[in-house]
């Protein structure tokens, strides 16, 4: 009998010492295979403002390593200078990789009206600076603040002159950061993929820049509600999409759910990284409800379809 306890305990040992192995070997091939999970944190819209420095200890502490800033109602980087945000970040162990920016003068699409805040009045947002006006000027805040890509985040392109004027633009800010030792790339949404007067804008936006100077940040999301096939999409133009915004889709398109319950197949997506030239992914999920509880679940999530 004492043999046999012993014999259980020993096997028993061996198997939890291979699982927990197994776990150690699964986490380091997944850190070979591609970079920490990164967060879009327009997805925490709604609360990040209300206190900036705890908002960020809690991404933190859910495991996210790769951030990628937005708008704030606070201005500037969520109240702070490019290198107070970039050290911030840091001080909780994360890295500032990216920064979005609009293209041209924010307006509301016709017939939209501003979301309502905790009070139920229509919020309101500081001036926003934006490329068309002011791309020197952001690009040489992003360089100083030390983040690795300025993103355009939207640009317009509903007439034939604005879709000319936004590629110009595309273009002069695609140089300017170049010059400042930054890359910059172009983040769609479904539009860009409609026929506007015969012209598909993702063609264009394609061909009519540098590849070298101007790289995408595919949505994946926005691009298969829009019809197209990511994979296909890297197959085309190898190289050229070097970040991912990482959401999910119910079965009809039409709602945005946390990554891992919903339609898309990640794993067939993340298996061609290498050849989008990916550099950098980061969970986005628009109009989160619960948005720590949201991206906690992403994360999770992503680390098991990805294993």
């Amino acid at each position: 009998m004492h043999n046999r306890r012993s014999f259980l305990k020993q096997t028993s040992a061996l198997a939890l010492g291979s699982l927990l192995l197994n776990k150690e070997m699964l986490a380091a091939d997944f850190k070979k295979k591609y970079p920490g999970i990164g967060l879009q944190l327009f997805t925490l819209f709604g609360v990040i403002d209300q206190d900036v420095p705890g908002s960020l200890q809690k991404i933190a502490d859910t495991g996210y390593k790769e951030i990628e800033s937005a708008f704030s109602r606070k201005g500037g980087y969520y109240g702070m200078k490019p290198k107070e945000f970039a050290a911030m970040l840091k001080d909780k162990g994360m890295n500032w990789r990216s920064h979005h920016v609009l293209g041209a003068p924010f307006k509301m699409p016709p017939g939209a009206k501003m979301p309502t805040g905790a009070d139920g009045k229509p919020i309101t947002i500081p001036p926003m600076r934006n490329l068309r006006d002011n791309y020197q000027e952001l690009v040489d805040e992003v360089a100083e603040g030390g983040a690795t890509y300025l993103v355009c985040a939207s640009t317009p392109f509903e007439t034939t002159e604005e879709l000319k004027t936004s590629i110009e633009v595309l273009n002069k800010t695609s140089e300017a950061a170049q010059k400042a030792g930054l890359l910059f790339a172009y983040h769609n949404h479904d539009r860009e993929f409609k026929d506007h007067n015969g012209v598909i804008p993702y063609d264009l936006l394609l061909s009519e820049t540098d590849a070298d100077k101007m790289k995408m940040e595919l949505d994946l999301a926005w691009t298969i509600k829009a019809g197209k096939d990511p994979v296909e999409m890297f197959k085309q133009h190898p190289g050229r999409f070097h970040l991912w915004h990482v959401k999910d889709l119910d079965a009809t398109h039409e709602h945005i759910l946390e990554v891992g319950t919903g339609s898309i197949d990640f794993k067939r997506i993340f298996a061609h990284a290498h050849t989008s030239g990916m550099k950098y992914f980061f969970v986005e999920q628009d109009g989160a409800p619960k948005p720590f509880e949201n991206i906690a679940t992403s994360y999770r999530n992503i680390h098991q379809l990805l294993q």
